[in-house]
C-alpha cells in the first residue's frame, strides 16, 4: 500500500454530547402490526462445508429483508417459490398483503450449492438480482412501490461462475453511456491456505454498460475485476461515479490483476531496505546523531546547517543526506559536529526543552534507527513494572495500580482491532486512501441518501458515530453526520444481537436479537415537564428514551430494516411493522 494517503476520521465536536446521562426506559406502548406470509422466506441454511466464521458472517447472518431507499417504506423479500415479494406502506391501519412483483426463472430447489437470493436497488428504475446460483439479473422495474407503474422486466442476465451474493450496486453515466457497477461477494476454497481456514473471500467488481448497435439497445459486461482478502468485509460500496471502491475489513484486500505489480513493488521495497542511514541517541538534555561517511569524503565536503527547528546535512554537491523539521526545537547556536576516527560524522543537538523524549528525530523520516542505552531501558522497564507484576498489587501505597484485565468490562474488549478502511481507484487498482480504525468497532451501515454512498457507523469510545463518505470531496471524504450517544457501549451488552439499524433522519437507532426482542434508542428530546437530577441538584433539560418491543413470534428474525417512521422485522412466516415515529 505504498503511496496510499494515511488519513484519519475527524469527529465534529458539536455533534458530541459529553454530558449525556444515559437512556431512560420508557413504557410508552409501541404500535406493532403483523402480516402473515403466504409462503415462507427462502432461507438457505449453511451446509456442512460452510463452517468458517466468514461463511457465518456472509451467509448465516444475511439480512433477508431488503429496503428500497429510493421510495419511502418500501421493502422486499424472496419467498421459497422464488417470488420477489413487496410490501409498500402508506397507512399502517390499512396494510395490504405482500404482493409478487417478479418470479425467478430458475427452479432454485434443483441447486444443491446455492446461496440465498440477494437484491440491490441501483436506481429508481433499476434492480440487480441474484438467484444464489451464480446468475446475475439486471431488471428494469419502472416506478417501484406502485402496482400501476411497477413492472419488472429482465434486460440482462448472465452466468458469472460460482454462487455469490450482491454486496452493492450503483448506476451512473460515463461518457454519455449508461453503466452499472455491481459488487459480488463469494467465500471460496483456497487450496494454498494450509494454515488458515482453507478459504478466501473475493469481491468481484462487474461493470455492465448499455451498448447501442444498429438501433438495438442491450446491456453487456465490459469489465470484470476481482479483489481477494482473508475476511468478509464489514462494508463494501462502489462510489456513485463508479471511479472507486471503499472497503471496511479486518484483513486487507487487493486486486488479483495487480498481484504481480504488487509483488514487484514489494520486491523494490525489500531491495531498498538497507542499513539505516543514520543512528541516533538521546538524553534529557541532548541528541547525538551518527552518520557513516563514504571513504573519499573530507571535512570540506560536509555542510551541516542548524536552525531552531530544522537540520540539513549535505555531502559535496549531492542532494541533502538529511533534511527536515526536527521533532522539537534545539539551541542551534550550541549545536556542533565532528568527524570521528572511524570515518563517521557525529552531530550533537542541544534540546531547547529539557526532559521530554523525542519519539522521532526528523518528522516523517524513517531512514534512521534509534539506539537506547541500558540505563534508559532499565528506567522504562521500572516504570512499567506495575503492569507486569506477578503479584496482584505488590505495592498498594503506589499511585499506579496494576492493570487487571478481569476488571475490564466486556464491551471494552475488541476482537478486531486491526480493521481498516481503504479506498481503491478503479483505474490504477491501487489503494489511494487508508484509515486504521483501531478500536473503532464497525457497527452497521445505512443509506441516508440513495444518491450518495451508504453511511457506516463506528464505535468511538462509548458513542456510535455515523460517517457519510463523499468520494467527490478529497478534503472531506468521510463526514461525521450524526451521533448516537452511548450506543457503542449499550450494544456491546446485547450478546444475542443480530442486526442493527438507524433511521435515515437519525431520529433513532435500533437493534434486534436473534429471537423476538427489539430495542429502540431515541435521540434526546426536550422535556415538557421539569425534571431534576437529585445527585447534582440541577434541572435536566432533555432525556433520551429506550423502548423495548417483544414480537409474538417463535421463529428466528431473518430481516431487519429501519425507516424514519417504522421498523420492519421479518421472520420465516411473518412480517412485523413497529411504528416508531408518527409522520409529519
Amino acid at each position: 500500500m505504498a503511496g496510499a494517503a494515511h488519513c484519519s476520521l475527524q469527529a465534529k465536536r458539536l455533534l458530541l454530547d459529553p454530558k449525556f446521562e444515559g437512556y431512560k426506559l420508557s413504557l410508552e406502548p409501541l404500535a406493532c402490526y403483523q402480516l402473515g406470509l403466504d409462503a415462507a422466506v427462502a432461507e438457505v441454511q449453511l451446509r456442512d462445508d460452510q463452517y468458517t466464521l466468514d461463511h457465518m458472517r456472509a451467509f448465516g447472518m444475511y439480512n433477508y429483508l431488503h429496503l428500497d431507499s429510493w421510495y419511502q417504506d418500501n421493502v422486499y423479500y424472496v419467498d421459497q417459490f422464488g417470488r420477489v415479494m413487496n410490501l409498500s406502506v402508506t397507512l399502517d391501519t390499512a396494510l395490504q398483503k405482500p404482493r409478487e412483483v417478479f418470479r425467478l426463472p430458475a427452479d432454485l430447489t434443483a441447486y444443491d450449492d446455492r446461496l440465498c437470493a440477494s437484491i440491490h436497488f441501483s436506481s429508481p428504475t433499476l434492480v440487480t438480482l441474484s438467484d444464489g446460483t451464480g446468475r446475475l439479473y439486471l431488471i428494469k422495474s419502472g416506478q417501484r412501490g406502485n402496482s400501476a407503474s411497477e413492472k419488472w422486466e429482465i434486460v440482462f442476465n448472465e452466468e458469472l461462475g460460482s454462487p455469490f451474493i450482491i454486496a452493492h450496486s450503483v448506476s451512473f453515466l460515463k461518457s454519455d453511456t449508461h453503466s452499472l457497477a455491481v459488487l459480488l461477494l463469494r467465500v471460496e476454497k483456497d487450496e494454498l491456505d494450509t494454515k488458515g481456514s482453507g478459504f478466501h473471500v473475493t469481491l468481484e467488481w462487474v461493470t455492465i454498460a448499455e451498448i447501442s448497435k444498429e438501433g438495438d439497445h442491450r446491456y453487456e459486461i465490459i469489465k470484470r475485476k476481482v479483489l481477494q482478502g482473508k475476511s468478509v468485509p464489514h462494508y463494501a460500496a462502489i462510489e456513485t461515479s463508479g471511479d472507486g471502491l471503499m472497503i471496511v475489513s479486518h484483513k486487507p484486500f487487493k486486486f488479483m490483476d495487480s498481484e504481480k505489480l504488487e509483488e514487484n513493488d514489494d520486491a523494490k521495497v525489500l531491495n531498498e531496505k538497507k542499513d539505516p542511514l543514520y543512528y541516533w541517541q538521546q538524553t534529557e538534555d541532548d541528541v547525538t546523531i551518527t552518520v557513516h561517511l563514504p571513504q573519499d569524503i573530507t571535512k570540506d565536503d560536509i555542510k551541516v546547517r542548524f536552525s531552531p527547528d530544522n537540520l540539513s546535512v549535505t555531502l559535496r554537491d549531492q542532494p541533502p543526506l538529511m533534511e527536515g523539521k526536527l521533532y522539537s526545537s534545539v539551541d542551534h547556536e550550541s549545536c556542533t559536529w565532528i568527524i570521528k576516527e572511524n570515518k563517521s560524522l557525529e552531530i550533537s543537538l542541544i534540546k531547547k526543552n529539557e526532559g521530554p523524549r523525542w519519539p522521532e528525530l526528523i518528522v516523517g523520516d524513517t531512514r534512521g534507527e534509534f539506539i537506547m542505552d541500558s540505563s534508559q531501558c532499565s528506567e522504562i522497564a521500572e516504570s512499567l513494572m506495575h503492569l507486569t507484576s506477578e503479584v496482584m498489587n505488590p505495592n498498594p501505597e503506589k499511585e499506579k495500580p496494576p492493570c487487571n484485565a478481569q476488571e475490564l468490562e466486556e464491551c471494552d474488549a475488541f476482537l478486531e482491532d486491526g480493521a481498516s478502511l481503504c479506498r481503491f481507484d478503479s483505474d490504477t487498482l491501487k489503494v489511494t486512501h487508508i484509515i486504521n480504525l483501531g478500536s473503532n468497532q464497525y457497527l452497521f451501515s445505512v443509506v441516508v441518501n440513495p444518491r450518495e454512498m451508504p453511511c457506516f457507523c463506528l464505535r468511538h469510545d462509548v458513542d456510535a458515530l455515523l460517517w457519510q463518505p463523499h468520494s467527490d470531496q478529497p478534503e472531506n471524504m468521510w463526514e461525521h453526520i450524526a451521533t448516537f450517544n452511548a450506543l457503542g457501549y449499550v450494544q456491546a451488552s446485547k450478546q444475542d444481537k443480530k442486526f442493527m439499524a438507524c433511521a435515515p433522519d437519525y431520529s433513532y437507532a435500533a437493534l434486534c436479537e436473534c429471537l423476538r426482542r427489539v430495542f429502540i434508542y431515541r435521540q434526546p428530546t426536550p422535556l415538557s415537564t421539569v425534571l431534576y437530577n437529585r445527585k447534582e441538584g440541577r434541572q435536566v433539560g432533555q432525556v433520551a428514551k429506550q423502548l423495548v418491543a417483544t414480537l409474538e413470534a417463535s421463529d428466528p428474525i431473518l430481516g431487519f430494516q429501519a425507516t424514519n417512521e417504522r421498523l420492519f422485522v421479518l421472520t420465516t412466516k411473518t412480517l412485523f411493522l413497529i411504528k416508531v415515529n408518527s409522520g409529519n
